[in-house]
């Protein structure tokens, strides 16, 4: 790990810090890495790191990626991530700038985060409209056929998205819905090149929505922002007139990491 002021030889890394120093590796590098990856980087002999990661996948810090070789972050891992996103202080600046474009749009704003079978719900703020759609905080949604999970999709290498899509069969969960993992890519192409992404009754019946990235410092996609209502009372055109708003307000988000 010589290549960072916080990367140290293995003499150096205390032997306590060396499960941590891996674990905030993995997380630096946001993709599934290989225990030769982190051989080179950390500067540990093979058989200490294959321990490491083996012990930090039977406690669930890491996770076997799709191809069996490569770790990614494991539950407990992107536990850890969410309860250290939803502190007291973090949250209460998170919700000041939810508010203030649910507010300006009169409909409800979310912010999710990538798990590893679909999109959380981090914090949401209610439109006032007596008809809405109930998805409370901790409601775990699809990635293939939401505003929230099709943006996170299409920032995903192209070997990854495929595997994704081809693990299990697309579910069809309105009649609107793509099952189809040719067209599905087709179309996340299109929304990586935009920068935002749609659900036009996709996943509810009778609700669109629209969803933006929040990146990190390094352009890396940690959630999504985004605006959904029911048709009766906005059409997805007219929520697209919102991106301006959305985007300025995942500025904000952005900058609070």
């Amino acid at each position: 790990m010589a290549k960072d002021a916080s990367h140290k030889s293995e003499g150096q890394i205390p032997t306590n810090l060396r499960l941590l120093v891996l674990l905030e590796e993995v997380a630096r590098r946001g993709v599934a890495v290989k225990p030769a990856e982190m051989i080179e980087a950390m500067g540990l002999p093979k058989p200490t790191v294959h321990r490491l990661m083996q012990t930090a996948e039977a406690e669930g810090f890491l996770q076997r990626d799709l191809d069996g070789r490569a770790y990614g972050p494991g539950p407990r891992m992107r536990r850890l991530a969410l309860d250290t996103m939803s502190s007291e202080h973090l949250r209460t600046a998170r919700l000041t700038i939810l508010k203030s474009v649910a507010e300006e749009l009169g409909e409800t704003c979310n912010l999710a985060t990538p798990d590893r079978e679909g999109m959380i719900y981090l914090d949401r703020v209610e439109t006032k409209w007596p008809l809405r759609i109930q998805l409370p905080v901790g409601t775990q949604v699809p990635f293939h056929c939401t505003a929230s999970g099709k943006m996170y999709l299409s920032t995903l290498k192209r070997n990854t998205l495929e595997a994704v899509l081809r693990s299990r069969p697309l579910a069809a969960v309105t009649s609107k819905t793509c099952t189809d993992p040719d067209a599905l890519c087709s179309e996340l192409g299109d929304i990586a090149g935009r920068g935002y992404s749609t659900d036009d009754e996709e996943f509810i019946s009778g609700m669109v929505a629209v969803a933006v990235p929040v990146r990190d410092a390094r352009n890396r996609l940690m959630a999504t922002l985004s605006v959904h209502a029911p048709v009766q009372r906005r059409t997805l055109q007219e929520l697209l007139e919102a991106l301006p708003s959305l985007r300025k307000a995942a500025k904000e988000l952005a900058a609070l990491s």
